[in-house]
């Protein structure tokens, strides 16, 4: 049989080569997982050209290979890396590799948490959001013993980045029931924090679900929660607040009561950041839960006075569950929803209020524009300078397939959400992961997204807004 002798590669694309520790390539597993068992060589100085010598024997089909490229701590954020396989050396011969995506980079991404990180299980449902300070904080579910949802032992647990997401600080629990009411805490499972900031006081709200007993059950399935407000049959809001920019958390404070109607069968925030509205200030954060009939919905809660209380809006009347809300040019609010319709549709639904959700109209993209494969999604305004002037655009964020949580994509749209050109579609990680991304605007001239990739539980990555908005002519 043949067998390959050499693997030349280029990096001549790629911005700053000394952003690279060390690559090491790899065969791939038979369907070309990125399985680390079989290390062709590694090379500790990265150049634009590198040249990998090994006898392999190929077998017959396909062989795959696949390169890891271990990065310095200093690589930057806004930096790709350009690579290319120019040259395939046989025993039967030279061959020239086709690029089949030519222009392809691959940005650098940072990996918040990981896998058994701190000793923690697994990771997920991700919310990030920058307090008054300009820091960004990102929000999670720490799962300690495995990925499964509540009931479980999870709690809530933040990372900050005081450097606009460069670096990022240690997971660390803010919302922990313990033992509470003499139960283990695989029976006191805290998730899917939701947060938002009062851009005047500066004070941070998050929200989470509490689940109390209930071993085996699910807040989202048949009696894991139930209507009224028994501890220990519904499962309960809980809200803690920072004051000093996410540095020290208040103890959770039940907020069930305030919130939940009676007859609901749950009441829990949405897991993503909440905004304020730019007529009045008012703050608005997307919420979710289970009808009296236990049937999912999505809605809003608004606070006039800087989150003191809060108003709680009526169903958007779809069956629909995560969602995140974002102000229109006219003023009306926007809830872009992960739908639960049915497996024809595997679109976003989409509807509008005018009046902080007493009433609600489908938007004209309603299950007609942005596909999902169900999955919580991310849509936020950003405000940016072009051509000297102010411009706004809408981002939206969600794993761009109807098949399977993959293609994680950020979307721009030019006319308040109407539509979606694909010229202004961003791949960031083609392979499967959970997706749950949450986007952020960083400063004047950066957005920042978290969500569940392929390549670490919670990744963030970040970019240019010149980068997103590019080829637009307003």
């Amino acid at each position: 049989g043949h067998a390959i002798k050499s693997l030349q590669f280029d990096f001549k694309g790629t911005d700053e080569l000394h952003d690279i520790g060390s690559m090491t390539l790899f065969l791939g597993g038979p369907e070309g997982q990125l399985t680390t068992e079989w290390s062709v060589g590694t090379a500790n100085t990265p150049a634009d050209r590198l040249i990998f010598s090994r006898r392999i024997t190929l077998k017959k089909g396909d062989n795959w290979f696949w390169l890891s490229c271990k990065l310095k701590s200093t690589a930057s954020l806004l930096h790709h890396i350009d690579v290319e396989c120019s040259q395939i050396e046989t025993t039967a011969g030279l061959i020239k590799p086709e690029d089949k995506m030519p222009g392809r980079k691959i940005r650098i991404g940072y990996a918040l948490c990981q896998q058994g990180q701190g000793g923690t299980h697994t990771y997920r449902i991700p919310a990030v959001t920058r307090a008054k300070d300009g820091s960004l904080l990102a929000f999670y579910d720490m799962r300690h013993n495995r990925t499964k949802d509540l009931q479980e032992d999870i709690d809530i647990g933040l990372s900050k980045s005081t450097d606009g997401g460069q670096t990022w600080s240690e997971p660390r629990p803010i919302m922990d029931r313990g033992e509470w009411g003499g139960l283990p805490q695989d029976q006191n499972g805290i998730s899917d924090p939701g947060v938002i900031v009062d851009p005047k006081t500066g004070k941070i709200f998050v929200w989470a679900v509490w689940m109390y007993g209930k071993p085996g059950k699910h807040q989202w399935n048949g009696d894991g929660s139930e209507a009224g407000y028994e501890i220990g049959k519904a499962a309960q809001m809980l809200l803690a607040v920072s004051k000093d920019h996410g540095e020290t958390w208040s103890e959770p404070q039940n907020v069930t009561r305030d919130l939940k109607k009676e007859e609901w069968v749950l009441f829990a925030p949405a897991p993503q950041n909440g905004i304020t509205l730019a007529k009045d200030g008012t703050l608005v954060m997307p919420v979710q839960g289970r009808n009296a009939a236990g049937a999912p919905f999505s809605t809003i809660m608004s606070s006039k006075n800087h989150g003191r209380s809060w108003k709680v809006g009526n169903p958007t009347g779809e069956i629909s569950s995560e969602c995140q809300a974002v102000e229109l040019l006219d003023g009306s609010v926007m809830l872009n929803m992960r739908s639960s319709r049915d497996k024809a549709h595997m679109h976003r639904a989409v509807m509008v209020t005018k009046d902080l959700g007493k009433t609600w109209t489908p938007h004209p993209t309603h299950h007609k524009e942005l596909i999902e494969p169900v999955c919580n999604g991310s849509t936020i305004r950003i405000t940016y300078i072009q051509d000297g002037q102010e411009a706004t655009a809408l981002l939206f964020a969600n794993p761009n397939s109807q098949q399977r949580r993959e293609k994680h994509t950020i979307k721009v749209s030019f006319d308040d959400g109407m539509t979606w050109p694909e010229s202004h579609h961003h791949l960031l990680d083609e392979f499967t992961g959970f997706g749950y991304p949450s986007l952020v605007q960083i400063d004047e001239e950066h957005v920042g997204i978290v969500f569940e990739g392929s390549r670490s539980h919670i990744m963030f990555m970040k970019f240019t807004i010149a980068e997103l908005v590019a080829g637009n002519s307003r």
